[in-house]
Formats: C-alpha cells, sequence, structure tokens
C-alpha cells in the first residue's frame, strides 16, 4: 500500500496539525499517490492524538476520513465498555474503525468485526495486525446476514447502530437506527444471552426501554462532563428494574455513581449552607436527583432546582463550591452581583436566561466568582456568589 512507503509516513507525521486548506495549494511531492489521500491522513491522525493516543503513536496505521475519526469511540469510552463484558467470544455488529472491537479483544479470546464498507473493513483488518490483535477476524457485508449465516453462539452481540438515516438525517430514535435493534432483539437473543447496545447520548432512556426488552443495566458515560454514549447491558430473562450507573471521567478523577431505576426515593431540603453541589452531566441525564440526595444525605434546594447544599464539605459526582454569599433576586442583590463586573453564571430553577442576566446586570462572562440564579425551598429567587473548589 504506497501510502505505508516510509518517506510517506515521515510527510505525513512531520505534517500533524498542519493547515490542510492551504497544503492542498502545494504541489504534491510524491508520484503515484492522490495528493488527497495522504491530506485525508494527516487530518485524520491530527484529529486522533487526544481521542485515539495508541493508533496515534503507533506504526503504520492507516486512518479512515476525518469525520470516521469523530465518529468512532474514544479510547477512554472503548476502554469502560469493554469492561462491562467478558467471555470466549464476542461479535460487532457494527465494526466501524474497530476502536472498541481492539479493547474487547482485550476481555474475550476471539472477536469477530463485521464492516459494510468494504475499504473500511480492510483498513481496520490492516490496523489490528499492527496493533498486534490477532484474535480479532474482519468480515465485510451486511452485519445481521454475517450472524445468521455464521449460525453459532456467542458470549455477547454488540452493536452501535447508525444513526444516520438517508430521509431523516441525523436520528435519536432506536427505530430509525440502522440496524433497528428493538425489531432484531429477539433474534439477536437466540444467538446470544447477553446483548451490549450503544445509543446516541441524546437519547430519551424512557422511550429506549419501551422498545427494549431485559434490559439490566444503563450506563450513562461521559469524558470531562460531556456526555459521550449510552449502553445498555441486555440479558435473557432479565426482569428486574435495570440499574443506571453514571461515570464520568476527566483526567483527575473518575466519578461513579449507581442507580435503581423507578426506586421511590425521598430527597432532603435545605436553604443554602457553607458548600454548593452542581451534578455532572450523567446525573442530569438519569435524571436521579432524589436518589443522588437520599443515598449522601445531602440536602437539595428546591425540588426542581437540582442543586444540593452540606455544612461541610462531601465527596460530589460533579463540581462542587464554596459560597461566599447569598442575595435575595431584588434590586440590592442585582446591584451586589453587578458590581462583580465578571462573573460565571448558572441558572437552576430560575425563568431568565443566562444571557438575559448577563445582559441585565452587564456581566461579563468568566473570573473567579460562579453566580447561580436558582430558586430555594421557600420558592424564593436567590443568587448565589460562590467559589470554586477542588473535589474530594
Amino acid at each position: 500500500m504506497k501510502l505505508l512507503d516510509p518517506d510517506i509516513q515521515d510527510y505525513i507525521n512531520a505534517h500533524i496539525g498542519a493547515d490542510i486548506a492551504k497544503m492542498a495549494l502545494s504541489k504534491n511531492p510524491f508520484e503515484g499517490i492522490d495528493f488527497k489521500e495522504i491530506l485525508n491522513q494527516i487530518a485524520a491522525k491530527t484529529k486522533s492524538e487526544n481521542k485515539l493516543p495508541l493508533w496515534f503513536a503507533t506504526s503504520n496505521i492507516i486512518f479512515p476520513s476525518k469525520i470516521s475519526v469523530e465518529q468512532t469511540s474514544s479510547e477512554i469510552t472503548a476502554k469502560y465498555k469493554a469492561s462491562l463484558v467478558s467471555g470466549e467470544t464476542i461479535i460487532d455488529l457494527s465494526g466501524g474503525f474497530g476502536v472498541d472491537d481492539y479493547y474487547f479483544s482485550k476481555h474475550f479470546k476471539e472477536v469477530v468485526h463485521c464492516e459494510m464498507q468494504e475499504d473500511l473493513s480492510l483498513i481496520v483488518a490492516h490496523n489490528f495486525k499492527a496493533l498486534n490483535a490477532n484474535n480479532i477476524r474482519c468480515k465485510f457485508g451486511d452485519s445481521i446476514q454475517i450472524l445468521k449465516n455464521l449460525s453459532r453462539s456467542w458470549d455477547c452481540i454488540y452493536v452501535d447502530p447508525s444513526r444516520r438515516n438517508e430521509s431523516k438525517g441525523k436520528v435519536f430514535m432506536l427505530s430509525d437506527c440502522s440496524p433497528n435493534v428493538g425489531e432484531l432483539l429477539p433474534m439477536f437473543l437466540t444467538h446470544s444471552k447477553t446483548v451490549l447496545l450503544k445509543a446516541a447520548p441524546i437519547l430519551d432512556i424512557t422511550a429506549a426501554l419501551q422498545e427494549l426488552i431485559y434490559v439490566k443495566e444503563i450506563h450513562l458515560v461521559a469524558v470531562n462532563n460531556e456526555m459521550k454514549e449510552i449502553l445498555f447491558l441486555i440479558e435473557k430473562g432479565f426482569r428486574d428494574e435495570p440499574k443506571i450507573v453514571g461515570i464520568n471521567c476527566s483526567k483527575t478523577e473518575i466519578q461513579k455513581v449507581e442507580f435503581i431505576l423507578n426506586f421511590h426515593a425521598n430527597p432532603i431540603f435545605s436553604l443554602p449552607k457553607q458548600f454548593l453541589y452542581e451534578p455532572n452531566s450523567t446525573i442530569m441525564k438519569s435524571g436521579e436527583f432524589n436518589q443522588l440526595s437520599q443515598q449522601l444525605q445531602l440536602p437539595k434546594l428546591h425540588q426542581h432546582s437540582h442543586l444540593y447544599t452540606s455544612e461541610n464539605q462531601v465527596k460530589f459526582p460533579g463540581r462542587s463550591f464554596k459560597i461566599e454569599e447569598v442575595y435575595d433576586y431584588n434590586k440590592a442583590g442585582i446591584s451586589k452581583v453587578s458590581s462583580l463586573k465578571k462573573a460565571n453564571i448558572t441558572t437552576r430553577n430560575f425563568p431568565i436566561s443566562v444571557e438575559e442576566l448577563r445582559k441585565k446586570m452587564k456581566l461579563k462572562d468568566g473570573g473567579n466568582f460562579y453566580c447561580f440564579f436558582t430558586t430555594n425551598l421557600n420558592n424564593d429567587k436567590i443568587i448565589l456568589i460562590c467559589s470554586k473548589i477542588q473535589n474530594l
């Protein structure tokens, strides 16, 4: 493969991070290869540096389009989902660039990667050899037909349905994805007792559960507080309420919290104390605010404010703040906040948007102060002036 010529690989590596549009105007320094292919490698490899550091650092890796790299799982999320399942065999019905399968190969003796695009399947097979992932087999074609033709049992079936539809564009309902897992799930469960489904972070969990059966666990995965994916672990015959796991990964910590879906929890409430807590994105997605209050014995400011408070700092799955001042939302309070000139504004259960508040008080964005506009347990509109502190 011409792209693997040492001179071309050196050229690609020497231009990581370069302006591709500007480079495209220059002359192709190599004969026998389309310069666009080289430029695509530079753009895609640049995109992979932080997201896929192993692929970036390994010699002779071939990258698909930059968009494919953007859409693939990151190494962080792939490692996490691979930790959820293990056994002898797993088949991936939506292989793509193969990042998930590489990490599945650490937990299974045999991995089968299915991909509809032949060129991508060949690239991925080459890369697995470069990565010494010798227990992965790549199969090109319709994955559902491959599953049926192989006619065998698997310890796990993994599927990440395509969320793009020719007529609807980008879609988020499971029934609009391809393959339609809700429709095909009974057939999947004749080939395996376990199915791991990856879905879009914007997916409505309640709606998804109406399309699925036997859901045992729901994993909400975030990186640096940005929701990345929702994982449904399906186990044939499971009929209890599923467990919800929120996992938020950053360079400094991993925040993990677990709930039982539809568990009736009695939250506690309080006026603001010394410390304030804002839940991370996985808790916001789960909606399990009452369970969190009960688990941590941490008071909420209001049933619908989703902010928590304590007299002494506690370990919390989200951001932690020291409350410096509490003001009523009135002329005097607005005047006090306006005097800050610069602050980070957040609203929770408050009738005015951040943009309107910033304009009204002529506050620039940023700085060391964090202003929370919210409602307390007495239904009073209040302003909390806070400073951010490190989580325990």
